[in-house]
């Protein structure tokens, strides 16, 4: 479970409430101001509208399932990746490269399997980076329609918040009222309200730690990459160790120490 998501869900919804409670001293009925099932339908009814236009029924499913991503981050541990890559390395210079196939029936991550198995299967080095660097851009395209995809979001519901205080606005002037004319605007308002919310507080975080995610499984995926192709090349393990620690910062270079103990 990502904690931060989580949290900031949580103090995002419990700052808003605050600031409404605080600015109708902290009397809840005063809250009553701020629903209005008008503005809901026009703001969330057009923004579901608009993106139903803009991709398709199973492109929308995948993007509101992806939602549940900010709370299951991928397991990209930089320090077990090269930990196993100088493990195998270690197998690679004592026994041969078709010592690896063993290990490779029973790897969890299906990346590096297809690379130890390309390579175990004799694949010329600059093909074996094709396949995977094939495969790497073609995860990182699914990301980014997922992340596309709330991207989109935030920019509809701000813009359909501006149509609902439009539509509001109309309404006012048409019937105008001294007596209303307050209460009236407030109202014409929320629907700029309600889709700043779903746009700042919903839609642009996922967008973002999505992204920060494909961020982290990208470079993972790419020590990886030269991880295996250093064991083709009958690379030195404690050379490939050095090599691949220097797509890390400082502070991981010593826990992939601590945890791989050096090559060997």
């Amino acid at each position: 479970m990502e904690l931060s998501s989580v949290l900031g869900l949580v103090l995002g919804f419990v700052f808003i409430m605050l600031g409404m409670l605080i600015g109708a001293s902290f009397e809840v009925g005063k809250l009553r101001v701020f629903v209005d099932y008008p503005s809901v339908m026009i703001t969330c009814g057009g923004t579901i509208a608009g993106m139903l236009i803009s991709y398709t029924i199973p492109q929308c499913i995948n993007g509101i399932k992806g939602m549940g991503n900010i709370f299951r981050p991928p397991d990209n541990n930089p320090a077990s990746a090269i930990g196993e890559i100088i493990n195998l390395a270690n197998l690679a210079r004592r026994e041969g490269i078709l010592a690896l196939e063993e290990g490779a029936q029973t790897m969890e991550d299906q990346f590096l399997k297809k690379g130890i198995m390309l390579i175990v299967d004799g694949t010329d080095p600059e093909l074996v980076r094709s396949i995977l660097e094939t495969e790497l851009t073609y995860i990182e395209t699914r990301h980014g329609n997922v992340k596309g995809f709330w991207d989109k979001t935030a920019a509809m519901a701000p813009a359909w918040g501006m149509i609902g205080t439009l539509i509001g606005l109309v309404q006012m002037l048409a019937d105008l009222d001294p007596d209303t004319l307050g209460a009236n605007m407030a109202v014409a308002l929320l629907t700029t309200l309600y889709g700043s919310v779903i746009a700042n507080y919903i839609a642009t975080p996922i967008a973002n730690k999505l992204e920060n995610f494909n961020a982290e499984e990208m470079l993972v995926k790419e020590v990886l990459i030269e991880g295996i192709l250093s064991i083709q090349a009958g690379e030195n393990p404690r050379i490939i160790e050095e090599k691949l620690k220097s797509f890390f910062s400082p502070a991981l270079r010593e826990k992939v120490n601590s945890e791989t103990g050096g090559g060997e």
